[in-house]
């Protein structure tokens, strides 16, 4: 109780003595992060279209945002969002985009929908080959051009034709190689996994420091690589924020949402990063693994009083020094078996969460106190 009412002070919300006893007892071996909100920032950006048909720029975005406007995935909101500050330039402002026909979610690939009587779909690679759409020679470079930059290539299809493509870019949290960097240091293994490509993934991956990638994952997928790993005896921990993760977090020992992510999300994992902090991680494996030394320590002092009260009020002395523990002693010493216990897990309350610092030479440091 002390300790996940110390956890919510520092940003980790911790959902019952289950998942705070399971961030130790079962010794996390591997942290698995989405990459999309999780590993970044989650508010992705267009940074560039390409347009391969004879479509015109402003009915190619309004397209695309017209399909995208009822998907609440980061990466749909930045296209609608394009679409609208696209049409404020050239003076005709967009009070609302209009809803698709026949909206369909496609997890882990994108999404399509009727505009304007033409099939619209708007995804990635596998989304399009599902659907039989042919993708050009022109239509290959530009995704591997992009994929290089470690920025996101949606394609844009009209009627099974690609009319475009947007470059999104989503930047990485500033505390995420932190983060990975120090799990490293704690023998915890760092997995990314998403339904992006793999070179975006790859490239990305590197930045932070993460040798093992899954990519091109939809979300069942993203669930049956941890149970992968658990039959081969790892632990794993999964921290992830929207619709998409929430069958990863269920089957994970330990799933963790990050607070601003969606509502469900967060109802499937059993521990919340509050703040949205990577950092958070670590406060919630270190909070765990001092909340169950304080229980070992509890024990200690209980069994202390038992093992050395009960044969002594008992009169195991009596014969050889004419002691004997006094009732009303006996007592005391029961209180005060509970009184230590008490006392020693109220010492929980000045834990203090890890604290992670960047020196002059670039390594990272790492401090905490209870």
């Amino acid at each position: 109780m002390v300790a996940t009412g110390k956890g919510a002070s520092q940003g980790v919300l911790i959902k019952g003595g289950n998942a705070l006893e399971n961030a130790h007892k079962m010794q996390v071996q591997t942290v698995m992060f989405d990459k999309t909100g999780t590993l970044t920032i989650g508010k992705p950006i267009v940074v560039n279209t390409m347009l391969f048909s004879n479509v015109s720029i402003q009915e190619f975005c309004d397209v695309a945002a017209a399909a995208e406007v009822n998907s609440e995935h980061p990466i749909a909101k930045a296209v609608v969002e394009y679409a609208k500050k696209l049409r404020q330039k050239y003076g005709s402002a967009m009070e609302h985009v209009t809803e698709p026909k026949d909206f369909e979610v496609h997890p882990g690939a994108g999404v399509s929908g009727n505009v304007g009587g033409k099939l619209v779909l708007v995804g990635n690679k596998r989304l399009m080959q599902a659907c039989n759409v042919p993708l050009s020679p022109d239509v290959e470079d530009y995704m591997s051009e992009t994929e290089q930059k470690a920025r996101t290539c949606v394609l844009v299809a009209i009627d099974g034709r690609i009319a475009g493509a947007f470059a999104i870019t989503d930047p990485v949290k500033p505390e995420a190689e932190r983060v990975v960097s120090y799990l490293r240091s704690m023998r915890i293994s760092s997995i990314m996994v998403t339904g992006d490509n793999w070179a975006t993934a790859t490239a990305i991956a590197k930045e932070l420091g993460i040798s093992k990638v899954f990519a091109e994952t939809d979300p069942l997928g993203k669930a049956d690589k941890i149970k992968e790993l658990q039959m081969k005896g790892v632990t794993v921990a999964m921290v992830g924020d929207g619709i998409n993760d929430s069958p990863a977090l269920v089957a994970a020992d330990v799933g963790m949402a990050i607070g601003a992510g969606t509502d469900v999300a967060i109802e499937a994992a059993d521990i919340v990063l509050i703040k949205s902090n990577l950092e958070d991680i670590i406060t919630a494996i270190d909070l765990s693994r001092k909340t169950l030394s304080r229980i070992r320590l509890n024990y200690v002092w209980a069994l202390g009083y038992n093992v050395l009260g009960m044969p002594i009020a008992a009169g195991v002395l009596f014969p050889f020094t004419g002691i004997r523990l006094p009732p009303w002693l006996a007592g005391v010493c029961m209180a005060a078996s509970s009184l230590s216990v008490v006392c020693s897990s109220l010492l929980l309350q000045s834990y203090k969460k890890p604290l992670l610092a960047q020196d002059t030479r670039g390594t990272i440091s790492y401090s905490n106190s209870v």
